[in-house]
Order: C-alpha cells, then structure tokens, then sequence
C-alpha cells in the first residue's frame, strides 16, 4: 500500500494498514477499551480479523460503546436485539460469553486492564519473521486460566495472546517492520491473581 516495510498481513488491504500502523501493539489502558478489545478478540475466534474489524462500529453501537457496567445489565430484549442485528457476528455462544463478561468484570476485585497487564511478559524477544510469531505463550495460558477461574468464557490462550498482542502488552511486529521498535519490550508487570 505504500513503500513502508511492514509485517506481512498489515499490508493486505487499507482496513489492516490503518489498524497495524496505528493501532495493533499498541498499548492501551482503560476498561471499557479493554473490554472492547477482549469482546472483539472473542467474536474473531474461527473468524478473519479483517471480518470483525469491519464491523467494529456496529459491534460498539450493538453493546452501548463495551461499557462493562451496561453490558452487564444486558437482558433477554438485548440479546434478542443482539442475535438479530446483521451488523455484527451473531453467533449465540460469544453474545452470551459477552455479557456474561461484563458481569465478570462488575465482580473483580482489581480493574480489568489491571488484571490483564499484569500478564504481561516482563521480556518478549521481537519475532525475526512472521513464522516466529507464537500462538500461545507461557503468559497468555496463564492469563486464560486466570480469567476463566474469575468467570470469563470464551478466552482461550491463543484468543489471550491475541489480546495481547492488539493491546501492547507484547510486541510482534516483525524485525523488518517499520513500527519495530529497537529494543524487546520489558514490562516489569506485576501477577495479579487470587481475591
């Protein structure tokens, strides 16, 4: 799309180059940003991210802007409304997995982005080529261990390390890639687990 090297599926169409070169490895705090990004990261499993990207803006519009405590209040008239807009994925088991997640989230005991980051590796060596990007890490199958213990659902490690990656808290972008740092990210996150 431009003479920028970037890492090989960040160049594909105008939706990807936008979202690599301004949002993907990012990092990103808040809760209701991070719910959208964990929501999103949900609807995409078994799907095309380019799928749920462009349909974003109705996915923030169907779930009051991923504010966790509206979500939360969501109730069989919302999920009705939700299963029947062709604005977004409507696959009963992640609309569920949504609002059950913004109940989760009402019951933490930490903020959401808190608890997320904390997972965080403090290390994370750059990936030389888009072939040394994992799937799943060490990190990621903690964070979704974690999660499900606190009563989230359909947050497996690889749609955690997805997470992880769209939100910074590791950086995959490939060592000839523009948006490359210079150096692996060192976090230093605290674990947060236990009540």
């Amino acid at each position: 799309m431009t003479d920028l090297v970037r890492c090989p599926w960040g160049d594909s169409t105008p939706d990807y180059v936008d979202y690599h070169d301004t949002e993907w490895g990012v990092e990103l705090r808040g809760e209701a940003a991070m719910f959208e990004r964990m929501s999103l990261e949900s609807f995409q499993s078994g799907l095309a991210w380019i799928t749920i990207l462009r349909k974003r803006e109705n996915f923030r519009a169907a779930f009051a802007g991923f504010r966790p405590e509206v979500v939360a209040e969501f109730d069989a008239a919302d999920f009705d409304r939700l299963m029947a807009d062709a604005g977004i994925v409507r696959n009963r088991a992640k609309i569920t997995a949504t609002i059950a997640n913004a109940r989760a989230v009402a019951r933490l005991d930490v903020p959401l982005d808190e608890l997320l980051w904390s997972f965080a590796p403090e290390r994370h060596e750059r990936p030389a080529t888009i072939a040394d990007v994992p799937a799943v890490t060490p990190e990621s199958k903690a964070m979704a261990k974690e999660l499900k213990r606190r009563g989230f659902a359909f947050l497996g490690p690889t749609t955690c390390y997805a997470l992880m990656q769209a939100t910074g808290m590791v950086d995959d972008h490939i060592a000839a890639c523009f948006r490359a740092t210079s150096q692996p990210a060192t976090r230093g996150r605290r674990r947060v687990t236990g009540r």
